[in-house]
């Protein structure tokens, strides 16, 4: 039996990059796929739902199940479209795993509102809405009776656990998706989902789009290709299996290297048995100052 076997996956995003890898490998291991992709460019304009018929197809031609949805995950009936597509398809939902972006990069005094909202509703809002619909669901299977184990795998990056200039709205957005991963995996334990999420370093249309990293993360001859998008897959596989040991965590990963990114926690303190005035802070915080 293979790790996924009979499950039924919701992939957002699979069109290309990351996402294909994540589709190919899941099917490989077993499990029913719903290939979401809109098909846009990598600033979010346009659609084209090619990709995400080519990655159905090539899971069908390895004996596997696959269906294809083109909805966009930030429209609010979009989301509810894709859970839904999933259950009449294949009769349930097991495995929701966040994926789709865009990116449009900016500093933040050249940046518009328009790029601003977008990126905030492709990857925000496209982590929630999917999320809301597919929890509302296993809610009422919980109440039905049917107790089963779930589970969902969103996406940051480093460049928003770790702030990367240039990406005010990418990185935002990222970061809101690491506590919106740790509000989920407390909020829904209650119906048998775990939540997770990683933060992957990977050659995609997206990464490559920053100048210096093609040549970076081109594969070196004869050599393991860390940057290969496929490194990525094996560790949301593990995290969408029924027997995942982890909740509420995020993991960076990157080629053959897995790490657990610790999260926000309380630092250095200074503290006295009455209000502080300006001055006193002022000389109470000179320690803490960071070089």
């Amino acid at each position: 039996m293979t790790s996924l076997d009979g499950r039924v996956a919701i992939i957002t995003g699979a069109g290309r990059g990351i996402g294909r890898e994540h589709a190919l490998l899941f099917a490989a291991e077993g499990a029913k796929v719903v290939v979401n992709d809109l098909g846009g460019s990598n600033d979010g304009t346009g659609t084209d739902v090619t990709p995400a018929q080519e990655v159905a197809a090539e899971i069908r031609a390895m004996g596997g199940e696959a269906v294809v949805n083109g909805d966009d995950v930030a429209a609010w009936e979009g989301a509810q479209r894709l859970v839904n597509s999933a259950i009449q398809a294949f009769g349930d939902l097991d495995v929701l795993v966040n994926n789709a972006g865009i990116l449009r990069d900016r500093v933040l005094v050249n940046m518009t509102e328009e790029e601003w909202d977008s990126v905030i509703a492709v990857h925000l809002k496209g982590h929630f809405a999917p999320t809301r619909w597919a929890a509302a669901y296993w809610r009422e299977q919980t109440k039905a009776g049917v107790n089963k184990p779930r589970n969902v795998v969103h996406t940051s990056s480093t460049s928003g656990l770790f702030s990367n200039p240039g990406q005010a709205n990418y990185g935002a957005a990222k970061s809101g998706i690491a506590t919106f991963n740790q509000i989920c995996a407390k909020e829904l334990i209650r119906y048998g989902v775990k939540s997770n999420c990683i933060a992957p370093g990977a050659r995609t249309r997206l990464t490559l789009a920053t100048p210096g990293l093609e040549d970076i993360m081109a594969p070196k001859e004869g050599a393991f290709d860390m940057w290969d998008p496929a490194n990525i897959s094996p560790l949301v596989a593990y995290l969408a299996t029924a027997e995942c040991a982890f909740t509420g965590e995020t993991f960076f990963v990157q080629g053959g290297t897995v790490t657990r990114v610790d999260t926000w926690a309380m630092g250095d303190t200074v503290a006295q048995d009455d209000r502080w005035t300006v001055a006193g802070l002022a000389d109470a915080l000179a320690p803490l100052k960071r070089d």
